[in-house]
């Protein structure tokens, strides 16, 4: 047996109620996949991309109905070792990319007002475009269970307001185009059991700004590292306040909000009082 089908196998396998079930109960829950779909898999290099690669392919190996996949992977400014790092991991996963250009690293590297944000709006705007290319309705990204709640907490915290992840979207810029996160409902301490006892090494992160922070504290304004941190001490405290975050935002009850927008509409509860 190849190393690439012992790492689908554990999947399946030993993996199979933190990963497998949780992936499917997401693809299932949300309707994420339809007959006749053209999924184009966004690849960063990261740990939750490949692993997301590789459950697409299993899904549509074992699953019911047909659909199309295309992997890309956005080459922004990487270093020449983080691209072989990419090309090596995408040989060993047996998934087989596709890598376009472009110069994503060098307009950011020229701002210090929200790098991040405006590298992850260039970086799906470019990932919209090529995918559209490929003839491709859907394109996939690798959020997690904690992506969710840390953007939920962050947006209570610093933005004032309570704004999730949505499990699709459809896009604004692109008619016809709908994003969609399979790894929903994954959490990321069994994305990371899956990369250890496989020792699999992925980037960290590629970007050329982040990686002179050392030299550059004072440039990032970045604050999920804060929540990061700030969950795991939830965690300490009690196995189920994560899994609450999560649910608040399925279960948000509107009887007791004093305000609420909707279609980028305000609302207040004087409206029906």
């Amino acid at each position: 047996m190849e190393r690439y089908q012992e790492i689908e196998r554990s999947i399946i396998k030993k993996f199979r109620k933190e990963i497998w079930c949780k992936f499917t109960t997401a693809v299932n829950d949300y309707a994420l996949l339809q007959e006749g779909d053209n999924v184009a898999v966004c690849i960063s290099g990261g740990k939750d991309s490949m692993l997301l690669a590789k459950l697409l392919q299993e899904i549509k190996r074992h699953g019911h109905f047909d659909f199309g996949l295309e992997f890309i992977v956005m080459d922004p400014g990487y270093r020449p070792q983080n691209r072989a790092q990419i090309e090596y991991n995408a040989k060993l996963l047996n998934i087989p990319i596709r890598i376009f250009e472009s110069n994503i690293f060098s307009v950011v590297e020229q701002t210090t007002d929200s790098p991040c944000y405006l590298c992850a709006r260039m970086r799906r705007g470019y990932l919209y475009s090529f995918a559209k290319e490929l003839g491709c309705n859907k394109i996939a990204l690798g959020h997690h269970f904690d992506d969710v709640i840390e953007t939920t907490l962050m947006s209570m915290l610093y933005s004032g307001q309570l704004k999730g992840m949505m499990p699709k979207l459809k896009s604004k810029n692109f008619p016809g185009m709908e994003l969609i996160r399979p790894m929903y409902l994954i959490k990321e301490s069994d994305i990371l059991a899956w990369k250890t006892y496989h020792h699999l090494e992925f980037l960290q992160c590629a970007c050329r700004f982040t990686e002179d922070l050392e030299f550059h504290p004072a440039q990032t304004d970045s604050k999920r590292q804060e929540m990061k941190e700030l969950i795991r001490q939830f965690r300490q405290t009690s196995p189920f306040i994560d899994s609450n975050i999560f649910r608040a935002t399925h279960n948000v009850n509107l009887d007791t909000m004093v305000g609420w927008q909707r279609h980028q509409v305000k609302h207040s509860f004087l409206e029906e009082y």
